[in-house]
């Protein structure tokens, strides 16, 4: 390890904060008896989508069966996710924030050997526990290196997809890797990811048992880079887009609506949309820079995903930044809720979070309550998607690092940047949304309250396991946070091979 310049403990950084008492854990209500039997339960993420860039947006991206999905449900306008794609799933595969995994920062690469810690609850985990079967289509990005981070040994009966980041969407492979299998087992099959995911996704609808819940996640890769799509999806876009990395971007958007229209055409045609609850979300917001595009340094490597600075093809409208920021382009996401039979079309303005989707899922289906020592962040969303009643959260953590976090309360967000010299942006989202106005020095005492909280978080949180992967990655600044004995075999840029099992 180089000698450090200088060297910190590893919570010194976020302590230059205030401190108050920690979050208390949230309270959960019981959803069945206002929303009948138990609902069949589909989640759809998509990867790095644009906050503006679906159709009841205002985008001229062509998403007709997402629209449908909004105009008929419940649209989520201040909703969270988080700045990459790891910690977002953990938040929504736990119900806790990903700190508390130590899954705070960035991603797993394709060479890293860490995963989300097999010690956390899973949501298909509480639902078998339920009585549901669970259904797996599509990327994972929580652990591969391991079998014993697959989906189908977190509680998945069945898994089909891709466990690392990024794969070719028609030969399914990473750094000539194949990343693709079905239930354990790698397949090398053609076809272009998406139309995949949905003839699997149909498939498992079209043979559940009626009898019993189920829940079927799909998570999209699209529109994560490599932007590839069918030439016949481009040419829909011929005449309307002229800029090409835009134009396969909507392509592979409208390839996605296509498969969110099969999945809910399946679910009419078995009978099972009555009783269905659909999420539709994204992980992040959609990428305004060419390096967290596709998380390659290098132009080559960049140029090789298609990924061209000077044509960042995402938008996410007013929202300022995107992918891997922590203002609201990086982390608001569109969010859909849709059960016609149970739940009445309304927007909902108040702010939720990815890690609600659990709890609220938990309570729908009845699963038991998470063990003590693994308390839920989120809270059961189901009295504020049928009665449009504000958020419950006393307070919502957007991300915290050794470096940097934000926190939301009400009205007010608060962004704080701990390296030296540091900086505290405060802004009042209900005026503000686009973040243009730091109110902090007009807001004194609103700022004591939420670093107060922050840093009450930033206590709590697992050191990162990305940091512990990368120390080389950072260079010497980022080895001045951790002690001498820290250091362990650096895991590699992203365009290295993943480190996968193989047969």
């Amino acid at each position: 390890m180089p000698i450090p310049i200088f060297r910190l403990p590893t919570g010194i950084l976020l302590a230059l904060f205030a401190v108050t008492s920690p979050q208390a854990a949230p309270a959960q209500t019981d959803a069945l008896s206002t929303a009948g039997s138990k609902p069949n339960i589909v989640v759809i993420l998509a990867d790095d989508l644009g906050n503006a860039d679906l159709g009841y947006r205002g985008s001229d991206i062509q998403t007709p069966n997402i629209d449908a999905l909004a105009q008929e449900g419940v649209r989520l306008e201040n909703f969270h996710g988080e700045p990459v794609c790891t910690p977002a799933r953990a938040a929504l595969m736990t119900g806790r924030y990903p700190m508390r995994h130590g899954l705070q920062t960035l991603v797993i690469f394709p060479n890293h050997r860490y995963g989300l810690p097999t010690d956390e609850r899973t949501l298909p985990q509480a639902l078998k526990d339920a009585g549901y079967a669970t259904y797996m289509v599509g990327k994972w990005h929580l652990g591969h290196a391991d079998r014993k981070f697959w989906p189908q040994n977190r509680g998945f009966d069945h898994f089909y997809g891709n466990t690392v980041g990024e794969v070719d969407y028609f030969t399914h492979k990473r750094a000539g890797i194949l990343d693709w299998q079905r239930n354990g087992e790698f397949i090398d099959e053609e076809g272009y990811y998406l139309d995949l995911i949905g003839d699997e996704a149909v498939k498992l609808i079209e043979h559940q048992d009626k009898d019993k819940p189920f829940l079927l996640y799909v998570a999209s890769l699209a529109p994560h880079a490599p932007y590839q799509a069918p030439k016949a999806m481009e040419d829909r876009y011929a005449e309307t887009i002229a800029d090409p990395t835009r134009r396969t971007y909507a392509a592979m958007i409208t390839s996605l609506d296509e498969q969110v229209g099969r999945v809910v055409a399946a679910l009419d045609q078995q009978g099972l949309r009555e009783n269905t609850l659909i999420v539709f979300s994204s992980d992040n917001g959609g990428p305004r820079s060419a390096v967290v595009a596709s998380g390659a340094h290098s132009r080559e490597e960049r140029a090789a995903s298609g990924v061209k600075q000077e044509s960042l093809p995402a938008s996410n409208g007013e929202l300022r930044g995107g992918k891997g920021s922590l203002h609201e382009g990086g982390v608001r996401v569109p969010t859909i809720v849709n059960w016609p039979a149970r739940l009445q079309p309304r927007v909902v303005d108040g702010p939720l979070h990815m890690v609600d989707i659990m709890p609220t899922a938990m309570a729908l289906a009845g699963a038991p309550a998470n063990p003590t020592d693994k308390p839920l962040d989120g809270v059961d969303l189901w009295s504020t998607l049928a009665t449009g009643q504000g958020s419950t959260h006393d307070d919502i953590l957007v991300n915290v690092e050794a470096f940097r976090g934000a926190v939301i309360k009400g009205q007010w967000k608060l962004v704080r940047i701990a390296l030296l010299p540091g900086k505290t942006e405060l802004f009042d989202l209900s005026t503000d949304p686009g973040e243009k106005n730091n109110v902090a020095e007009q807001n004194p005492e609103i700022v004591r309250d939420l670093e107060g909280r922050l840093i009450a978080y930033a206590r709590q949180q697992k050191p990162s396991e990305w940091m512990k992967a990368q120390p080389d990655y950072l260079g010497a600044q980022g080895q001045t946070l951790f002690d001498p004995d820290f250091d362990i075999d650096d895991g590699g840029m992203p365009h290295l091979k993943p480190a996968l099992p193989q047969p």
